[in-house]
Formats: C-alpha cells, structure tokens, sequence
C-alpha cells in the first residue's frame, strides 16, 4: 500500500490536540460498558496470535491493553510467564478472575500502554489484541512496545483493518459523533504502510490479514450487545438526542446488511484484521 493512502486515512496529530484529555475520555469510554462481554467471544484471536508467534515455555510475555486478558490467557496456556497491563483496572479485574478460574499464575498490573512501567528490553514477547491501536498517541505506544522488547524479541499484534467490518464501524459511528480533529484513526494500526511507519526503525514487520467472524443471534441482538457493553458504541449513541440515535441505528444495520453472509436471519459477520509480528533488531 502507497504511503499516499495512509495520507488519505488520517490527521497529522496537531500540537493543539489535548492527548492527555482524549486519553481520560477514552478511558471513561472503555469504562462505561463491560468489554468483557463482547472480548470473552474474540478469545480464538489470542490462540491464534500465540501460535503465529510460537510461543515457547518459561518466555516473558507482556500483554499491552490486555483488556479483559485473551491473549494473557493464552500465552499462560502455553506456560509463559506473564504481565497483563490496561489502564482500565476493572478489566484488569476479569482478567484475573478468568485466570484463577483457570489455575494460571499471571501478573496483573495497571499501566498505561504510551508509558509502560518496565525496563528496557525486559521482556521475550509482547503482545495486544486489539488493544494498543486505540492509544492516542500512536507512535509514542509503539515506541513502548520496542523499548521493553528485548532485542531478538518478537512484537504480535492483533488489529483491525480499516477495510473491515470493525473498521467500518468506527467510521460510521465518526460520521455521527466526529472524532477529535487531528486524531488517527486506531484502524490504521491495521494498515500495513503505517505499521512500517511506527516500527520499521526497530524492527522487520510482517501483516498477516485474517478474519474474526462475529456470530449474534441476529443483528439485532448484536447491536443490543454492542449498544450496551462495548464501550465506542455505548458512547456514541449516549451522546446522541433519540433522533439521531435512530439515524445511528439506522446506518449501523446497513453496515451489518453489507457483511452479513448468514443467509438465515442470524448474523455472521467476517471482520478483517491484521495478524501482525515485529522482529526486534
């Protein structure tokens, strides 16, 4: 992809744009519903990530924007040692109790993913499924990533693509309630330009497209998940009077009408991501 696309895919982030402040809404955002809900069903990602990676017994594993801990539950499968990190510690929470369910000893530590708590090249891999794409400062939480990777380390990654259904969302939900002006957009840590971008300097990248399918008993019960439990969308309609609300909801069924390969009334929606690894010089 010509870097002339990522152009046309975001904002250069303007010294005016209040990154501190995006990042206490975003996390109030986060917060307001339960992710856990919705990120329990994406638990096959963080499989597939750790064997992409192959992952080896007793490595150091930190898990970035762990949200409620897939890719930390997988890597402790394998019998890693891990660190889970978000800066939303109810998260962190059902993480934790997810691993005591399980018998997994995993480190639980509040963090904030464009300032990690650790040592240069601390740790043997470092993971995020759809989680650091949502930082504010973008090239600032992959610098982090680099930094407490050791060097020979691997950086794997899960994030969506601005093609697919996810990213698709996010905008449609932008044309609705807009975001910040001079802020990325997280889908473009699912372009490939753009990851060569934030870690080319520090490292070989590869992008692996695969694709999530999100199963709902129809659309209407998806949205009635989304709509209450992840927190973008509970959000978006939250700031919204009725009117527009119906609007949202409106565009938001199309969107799902457009990936919809079910045939059956239930839904079954693929959404593209990209499946990336950063090799560390």
């Amino acid at each position: 992809m010509q870097n002339d696309s990522v152009s046309s895919l975001h904002l250069t982030t303007s010294a005016e744009t209040d990154l501190a402040a995006l990042k206490a809404r975003q996390q109030g955002a986060w917060a307001s519903g339960d992710y856990a809900v919705v990120g329990t069903t994406l638990q096959i990602v963080g499989e597939s990530l750790c064997e992409t990676l192959d992952l080896r017994a007793g490595q150091s594993v930190l898990d970035v924007a762990a949200g409620n801990g897939n890719a930390t539950l997988a890597a402790a499968r394998r019998w890693c040692e891990v660190t889970s990190t978000d800066y939303v510690p109810a998260l962190l929470a059902k993480g934790k109790a997810r691993a005591e369910a399980e018998g997994l000893s995993i480190t639980f530590q509040p963090a904030d993913a464009e300032a990690l708590p650790f040592k240069d090249d601390q740790f043997d891999v470092v993971l995020s499924t759809f989680g650091v794409m949502f930082t504010p400062n973008q090239d600032l939480a992959a610098s982090e990533m680099l930094r407490v990777c050791k060097p020979g380390g691997t950086i794997g990654m899960a994030n969506w693509t601005p093609e697919g259904f996810i990213g698709q969302l996010f905008k449609t939900i932008g044309k609705h309630t807009p975001p910040p002006a001079g802020v990325r957009s997280p889908s473009l840590w699912g372009n490939e330009a753009r990851l060569e971008e934030m870690f080319s300097a520090g490292g070989t990248v590869e992008a692996i497209p695969r694709s999530f399918v999100f199963r709902y008993r129809s659309p209407t019960h998806w949205l009635d998940v989304f709509r209450t439990w992840y927190g973008p969308v509970h959000k978006a309609f939250a700031a919204l009077p009725d009117a527009q609300q119906a609007n949202l909801e409106r565009d938001l069924f199309d969107l799902i009408e457009r990936f919809n390969r079910s045939g059956d009334g239930t839904m079954v929606v693929p959404s593209e991501y990209l499946e990336v690894v950063v090799k560390k010089r």
